[in-house]
């Protein structure tokens, strides 16, 4: 993989132009994607930038995130070739720290459930998770050091988690999502992929112009683990990822204790579906009304079951978010973060799904910030999610990355 910050610092002494590391990326998308398929199109050639905090760094753009010089697809056919005048928000900030959005990367269509074509770069017999499957793919496979995804259940947590690299999905709002196709108003959340823990926490730190995202840990962090029992039960191997970390991250000075979720918590999981779908149902209305038969048929059923629910559905569903929400923040009083599994195990074999948001979608319902850290082992990748209160983003990638050291170290 790239690493952000060794690009940087090269750039920085003089040892590598930005314009070549922009290069660089272009080859290895020509000679890696066509048996991976994680990126659509590249961006024009173009002199890039020479200065700026993020110069020499190419980056991939999630397909539903609008780019004025390469096609927003959305993955999906109605929209083939569609050319936005201008940059989503997040894209023109990129090219203000002097980053090159370089590639489109694969999306499921309009974020949903069908799977794109992008295969996992561990193993091309499965999947690389979604609906971030381009991005996920293209860092893993050492493309780009930065991408960006979006994440409504589990869409960048999940397919980081599957394809082996770091991912924050950060605070609800923290990063804009104006000119991003829309799924859920509520839900969407655009998120980071890089190499490493501490790639995401610069890149985030600057795109987000907040410098204390990149502050160091508490000395001896207080972590509690959590199951999350009511959305059932993680893969045996991912159970001993989790605590292989768990015990990494006692061993670094971190103080462990379990957590076990009170109900309310158990019927906010129950509840996501329905902020979700309600809210796509309005937010892909002209889809659905004008191009039904075009659309998957993952989402294409999924938006035939939503056209039952109710206005009164919804506000019920959003009222057990608000109560979980606020005992949230109780419980983190206790504790520095949470520390979880990431997915319910290793990516599974097969192209026909992405796999299971089961074990993301409560926090991303919370809408507090999420970091997946790679566990290394033999086989598929496997990772461990830290999640901290809403709007310490600089906490759980801190504590992120220490556990992150400590997995080196072990």
């Amino acid at each position: 993989m790239i690493s952000l910050l060794d690009i940087r610092a090269r750039v920085a002494d003089g040892t590598l132009s930005a314009a070549d590391a922009i290069q660089t990326a272009r080859e290895r998308i020509a000679a890696r994607d066509p048996a991976i398929g994680a990126v659509l199109r590249t961006a024009p050639e173009a002199p890039a930038p020479e200065s700026g905090p993020l110069a020499g760094i190419a980056v991939g753009i999630k397909d539903i995130i609008d780019t004025a010089d390469m096609a927003t697809e959305s993955g999906s056919e109605i929209y083939a070739g569609w050319r936005p005048r201008a940059d989503a928000a997040i894209v023109s900030r990129l090219r203000a720290l002097g980053a090159v959005p370089l590639a489109k990367t694969a999306t499921t269509a309009f974020a949903g459930l069908d799977p794109a074509a992008t295969v996992n770069p561990h193993n091309p017999g499965h999947t690389p998770g979604g609906s971030s499957s381009g991005s996920a793919a293209a860092v893993a496979a050492g493309m780009l050091p930065l991408a960006l995804g979006t994440q409504t259940g589990g869409s960048v947590i999940r397919p980081a988690a599957f394809c082996g690299i770091a991912a924050i999905k950060p605070s609800f709002r923290l990063l804009p999502t104006v000119g991003v196709k829309t799924f859920s108003w509520a839900l969407d959340t655009v998120g980071l992929f890089g190499a490493s823990v501490a790639d995401i926490a610069h890149a985030l730190a600057l795109i987000a112009d907040r410098t204390g995202i990149e502050a160091p840990a508490p000395e001896h962090p207080r972590l509690a683990l959590c199951l999350q029992d009511f959305a059932g039960s993680a893969d045996a191997d991912a159970l001993a990822a989790l605590d292989h970390a768990a015990r990494a991250a006692e061993r670094a000075g971190a103080v462990l204790r379990d957590l076990v979720l009170p109900e309310p918590f158990a019927r906010a999981w129950a509840a996501h579906p329905t902020v979700q779908d309600f809210e796509a149902r309005q937010a892909l209305a002209w889809e659905y009304a004008e191009h039904r038969e075009a659309l998957p048929p993952v989402l294409r059923g999924q938006l035939d079951r939503a056209q039952d629910l109710s206005a009164a559905d919804y506000d019920a569903a959003r009222r057990e978010a608000h109560r979980a929400r606020r005992l949230l923040k109780e419980l983190f009083a206790d504790v520095d973060a949470i520390l979880t599994v990431s997915s319910v195990g290793r990516a599974p074999k097969g192209l026909g799904s992405t796999g299971d948001a089961r074990f993301n979608r409560l926090w991303t319902l919370m809408g507090v910030p999420c970091v997946t850290v790679p566990v290394p082992g033999d086989g598929l990748p496997l990772g461990v999610q830290v999640i901290a209160r809403f709007g310490d983003d600089g906490r759980a990638l801190a504590v992120a990355r220490m556990i992150e050291g400590a997995l080196a170290r072990a």
